[in-house]
C-alpha cells in the first residue's frame, strides 16, 4: 500500500541563496549532467544514452575513453545551452561514474587502448602464481581461492601478460572517474570513494596498499603509476581553460571529490546508518548499508568505501539484477515497446499494467536470479533458474517472477548483512531505474515485510555527488546536516498482510532451498560444458 510524502524541503539560508552544484553522472547506460541546488532539487538535467561497450572477442567488454569524454562534453554543453539557471550560481563540480572501468594513459594523458569496462569477463592466466610460500600462507588462512580469483580478474595482470609493450608505455593507470578528473582539472587524482575494483587499495585504511600487505603480490607494480588519492568532499582541482572550452563549464570552478555511482546512490537516498538499507534497482541490483565499522558480509571480500569519508558501504550484489528486466523487454516485450514509443512513456509502465492481475507468487512460478555466477555467494557454478511452470503461466507471470526473484535475492542479502552488522534493518529505501515501478516497490515491501521508501528524486547518484560537493564547499558543517537538508521522501509502500504471509512461506519453503537443491546439477552442467570456467580455467 502506497502512501505519499509531502515534498517540503527545509527552508535554509543556503537554499534561498540559489547557489548550485554542477554534477556529471556517467553510468553504464547513459551520461547525465545536472544542476542541483542546495535543497537537493534537480534544477535541470540532460541525459545522453551511450553504448555500454563493444566486444571484439567473446567475453570482452571495452569502450573508447574518448567516446566517453565526447559524450560528456556534448551533454554538458546541451545542459548549459538550455538551462534557465544563472551559471554564476554554480559554485562547484562533482563527478560520479560507473565502477571498475579502467584506462591506461600515456605521458600526455591520452588513452593507449580501449577502456576495459566492469562488464568485461576476460581473465589473466594464474600460471604458477602464487609462489610456494604464498600458496601455503593463502591456504592456511583460507584465502587461496579468493586470491586466485583476484589475480585472474585483475586487469593489469591480463594487460601485462598480453600487451607488455603497452604496459611499458603506461604512464598512469586510472578508472573512468580518474580519467574524467584528469580531463577536467589536469591533475591525476582519484577519490577514495570511487575505489571499487582490482587495485592495490587498502579497503580498511582507504589508502594505497602497503607492500607488506599479504595480497600485494596480486598486483606487484610501482604505485607511481596510480593517481593521488583524496577523500570524498575534498578538493581535486579546478576546471582548466581547455576543459571549459570543451564542456562549457566555467574555468576555475572547484572540482570536489564524490564517489562511485553506487556509493553516491546510498548517500543520495539518505542512508547514513546500518539500520536503513539502500536497494539499488539498476543494471546490477544491490543491497547496501553505511557503517563506520569495517564489516565483511562475505568473508575476505571487503566493504566498499562510502561517499562519506572514512565510512564503509556493505554490499551484497546481484550481478544481473534489473538487467533481467531489459532482457525480458528485448525478448518478450516488442509489443509494449512499440506502444510505449507511440505514447511516449517507458515500456516498463506497460509491463506494470500487464502484471497487475497476476497474483502474488505468480501461481508458484519461482525465479533464482543468478544469471551471472558469483565467487562465494552464490558460487562460481551458479546459474539462473525458473521452476514451477504450469499451463496457467504467461509472459506476465514470468515478468512478475523476475521482480519477485530479485526481491528474494536482495532479502537474503539483507539477512546476511544484518547478521554481520549485528544491526537490524528497520527501513528500506529504493533507488535506480527499477525503483520507478510501483509494482516492483509493492512486491519489495511485501517480501521484505518492511516499509519501502522512495527518495524525492530518482537521480540519487547525482544527488549524492552534489551532497559531497555541498559539504566540501562548506555549505553544510557535516554530512548529517547536508542529508537532512538535501534529501527527503516522495512516497512509501507498506506491506500488505496477505501478500506478506504468502511471500514469507514461498521464501522460506521454496526460494531458500533452491540453490542448495540445484547446486549439484549446476556442478554437473559446469563439468560437462566447461561453463562457467573455474579457478585457473579448470
Amino acid at each position: 500500500m502506497r502512501s505519499e510524502k509531502a515534498d517540503t524541503p527545509m527552508a535554509t539560508k543556503q537554499k534561498m541563496s540559489g547557489e548550485c552544484i554542477f554534477v556529471i553522472d556517467a553510468g553504464t547506460q547513459s551520461i547525465r549532467a545536472a544542476i542541483i541546488d542546495l535543497s537537493g532539487r534537480v534544477r535541470t538535467m540532460e541525459k545522453t544514452p551511450i553504448e555500454p561497450y563493444f566486444s571484439e572477442h567473446p567475453g570482452w567488454a571495452e569502450q573508447d575513453p574518448e567516446y566517453y569524454w565526447k559524450i560528456l562534453c556534448t551533454t554538458c554543453k546541451k545542459l548549459l545551452f538550455k538551462t534557465a539557471v544563472n551559471i554564476n550560481a554554480v559554485k562547484g563540480v562533482a563527478v560520479t561514474t560507473q565502477r571498475a572501468t579502467v584506462i591506461n594513459l600515456d605521458k600526455n594523458g591520452k588513452p593507449l587502448r580501449p577502456a576495459i569496462t566492469w562488464l568485461d569477463q576476460r581473465k589473466a592466466d594464474a600460471g604458477s602464481w602464487p609462489p610456494f610460500h604464498l600458496k601455503a600462507l593463502f591456504k592456511a588462512v583460507n584465502l587461496y581461492d579468493a586470491a586466485i580469483h583476484a589475480y585472474q580478474e585483475t586487469e593489469t595482470n591480463w594487460i601485462r601478460q598480453n600487451e607488455p609493450r603497452l604496459w611499458e608505455r603506461t604512464h598512469k593507470y586510472v578508472m573512468l572517474s580518474g580519467f574524467f578528473a584528469h580531463r577536467l582539472t589536469g591533475e591525476y587524482v582519484e577519490s577514495t570513494g570511487s575505489m571499487v575494483g582490482y587495485f592495490p587499495f587498502d579497503y580498511k585504511k582507504h589508502q594505497w596498499m602497503s607492500k607488506r600487505d599479504l595480497t600485494w603480490g596480486i598486483f606487484d607494480y610501482d604505485l607511481s603509476i596510480l593517481p593521488t588519492l583524496v577523500r570524498p568532499a575534498e578538493l581535486m582541482g579546478h576546471i582548466t581553460k581547455k576543459a571549459s572550452r570543451e564542456t562549457g563549464i566555467p574555468a576555475g570552478l572547484p572540482v570536489i571529490a564524490a564517489a562511485a555511482d553506487k556509493a553516491c546512490e546510498v548517500l543520495g537516498s539518505g542512508c547514513l546508518k546500518p539500520d536503513i538499507a539502500c536497494l539499488s534497482y539498476g543494471t546490477t541490483a544491490t543491497v547496501e548499508t553505511t557503517t563506520d565499522r569495517y564489516v565483511e558480509i562475505v568473508p575476505f571480500f571487503p566493504p566498499y568505501p562510502s561517499a562519506v569519508p572514512g565510512a564503509y558501504n556493505t554490499e551484497v550484489m546481484i550481478l544481473r539484477g534489473f538487467w533481467m528486466v531489459s532482457w525480458f523487454k528485448k525478448e518478450f516485450g516488442l509489443r509494449e515497446e512499440l506502444i510505449a514509443k507511440k505514447r511516449n512513456i517507458p515500456a516498463e509502465a506497460l509491463f506494470d499494467e500487464i502484471i497487475r492481475d497476476v497474483p502474488p507468487g505468480s501461481f508458484g512460478l519461482t525465479l533464482q536470479p543468478f544469471w551471472s555466477p558469483g565467487v562465494k555467494v552464490p558460487g562460481p557454478e551458479a546459474k539462473g533458474a525458473i521452476i514451477g511452470f504450469g499451463d496457467v503461466h504467461t509472459r506476465a507471470h514470468i515478468y512478475r517472477a523476475i521482480l519477485e526473484g530479485i526481491a528474494y535475492a536482495l532479502k537474503e542479502g539483507a539477512g546476511r548483512t544484518e547478521a554481520r552488522n549485528k544491526v537490524k534493518i528497520e527501513r528500506v529505501r529504493a533507488a535506480g531505474g527499477g525503483s520507478q515501478s510501483d509494482v516492483a516497490m509493492q512486491i519489495t515491501a511485501d517480501i521484505f515485510d518492511l516499509p519501502v521508501e522512495r527518495p524525492h528524486t530518482y537521480e540519487t547518484s547525482s544527488l549524492g555527488a552534489a551532497i559531497d560537493a555541498a559539504v566540501g564547499l562548506g555549505y553544510y558543517p557535516d554530512f548529517a546536516s547536508a542529508v537532512k537538508a538535501m534529501t527527503r521522501l516522495r512516497d512509501s509502500f507498506e506491506p500488505i498482510p496477505n501478500n506478506r504471509d504468502l511471500y514469507a512461506a514461498l521464501y522460506a519453503k521454496v526460494y531458500l532451498k533452491l540453490y542448495d537443491r540445484l547446486k549439484p546439477l549446476y556442478d554437473e552442467i559446469r563439468g560437462i560444458t566447461g561453463y562457467p570456467p573455474g579457478i585457473s580455467g579448470k
